[in-house]
Formats: structure tokens, C-alpha cells, sequence
């Protein structure tokens, strides 16, 4: 069982930065691949990032080249940094892991357990 517990989440301005950050229970977080997912309102969830055991990343489209996803072991944590935020970017934004590390998958259904979400407003 993983409790998951987002943070980092406010009000921005159109090209600023936030970090988020998921603090994980339990003492098998490194089995895990953690990923980052958004949902706007009146639009499904959808995948941001995701990181692998061994720190292998991958992300959507839409955040490539301007949000960064690490991982923090030792501290059971794993952050996302968000550069050059857009209005589109307004969203509750979750956190999830995956306990089959061995499937890079980014379907919302692969992941076993959600954080609670934290919100990320971008205003133009």
C-alpha cells in the first residue's frame, strides 16, 4: 500500500515556473514508477510524465522541453518542474505510481495509486 501526498500547486503568471512535489509512504518506493497526470475541468485525465526505476523519463507532448520530472529516493519523493507555464496548463495536477515498473505505460488505468491532486492555475 503507497500513500501518495501532492504539494507545490498555486496561482501563476503566464511564463513562470512551479514545482510540484509527491511525498510517498511506505519503504518500497524505489519499485515503483511514479508518474504525473493533469485534468482540467470537463476534460478526461491525462498523462504529463513518468519515471522509471532507473530514473528513465518520459513525457507527454504537450509538456516536453518545459516540465521535468526526477525522483528522490532517499526521501521517498518525486517532483515535477514546470518552466514557461502556459494558460492550458491550468489543471488539478496527481500524482500516481505504478507498481509493474517493467510496462512504460501512460494509461491512467496502469497506475495503482493516486494522491489526492493539487492545483496549478496559469493566468494569461
Amino acid at each position: 500500500q503507497v500513500q501518495l501526498i501532492e504539494s507545490g500547486g498555486g496561482l501563476v503568471q503566464a511564463g513562470g515556473s512551479l514545482r510540484l512535489s509527491c511525498a510517498a509512504s511506505g519503504r518500497t518506493f524505489s519499485a515503483y514508477a511514479m508518474g504525473w497526470f493533469r485534468q482540467a475541468p470537463g476534460k478526461e485525465r491525462e498523462f504529463v510524465a513518468r519515471i522509471g526505476t532507473s530514473g528513465s523519463t518520459r513525457y507527454s507532448e504537450f509538456v516536453r522541453g518545459r516540465f521535468t520530472i526526477s525522483r528522490d529516493n532517499a526521501k521517498n519523493t518525486v517532483y515535477l518542474q514546470m518552466n514557461s507555464l502556459k494558460p492550458e496548463d491550468t489543471a488539478v495536477y496527481y500524482c500516481a505510481a505504478d507498481s509493474d515498473p517493467t510496462v512504460n505505460t501512460i494509461a491512467v488505468a496502469a497506475y495503482d495509486y493516486w494522491g489526492q491532486g493539487t492545483q496549478v492555475t496559469v493566468s494569461s
